[in-house]
């Protein structure tokens, strides 16, 4: 198999900025012992296609609740590749864990952007059963998938990524 990316942990300014826009005030302590505990993503058997990502804390959600979550992970990937977020197979099944954007999509050139490539999960328990989802700190909610991708013959696109997410369409 060809490899293509290589996972990183943001520094710990960029998901400070993070953790405080999604959870508000606290401590460097706090934040510093979260950001500790973030794990890279991983496999979890040669035949997996999905990188595992660990949510660096606990959450829940009631049936239509949703949670932005800050991975502190980013990826730098090969050109014409792409990043292709999901919600982990079980959680989809058992709870109707969705991402709110359906499929996140982690551009290679996502790596350089003004917030080092954050990757953000936006997910939303869209139960109709009445369940209540719990992750834990360090256990798999999301997974990634890298894709190769192609362009027309005729792209004659220059524009550079200088911002985050959605800056494409500014």
């Amino acid at each position: 198999m060809e490899r293509v990316a290589k996972f990183y942990k943001v520094s710990f300014q960029q998901y400070k900025e993070a953790y405080i826009d999604t959870y508000g005030d606290a401590s460097d302590e706090t934040i510093k012992k979260v950001y500790d505990g973030i794990k890279l993503p991983v496999r979890a058997t040669t035949g997996s296609a999905g990188y595992d990502f660990f949510a660096p804390m606990d959450f829940s959600l009631q049936p239509s609740e949703t949670a932005k979550i800050p991975t502190g992970i980013r990826a730098q990937i090969k050109e014409g590749w792409v990043l292709q977020i999901y919600p982990r197979s079980g959680l989809g099944f058992k709870f109707r864990l969705q991402l709110n954007n359906t499929v996140g999509i982690i551009d290679s050139d996502y790596f350089n952007s003004d917030n080092e490539g954050h990757i953000f999960v936006k997910i939303t328990n869209d139960t109709n059963e009445g369940k209540t989802v719990s992750v834990e700190s360090g256990k798999g909610f999301a997974q990634g998938i890298f894709m190769p991708f192609g362009i027309t013959e005729d792209d004659d696109v220059d524009e550079i990524r200088n911002g985050g997410f959605g800056s494409t369409t500014k």
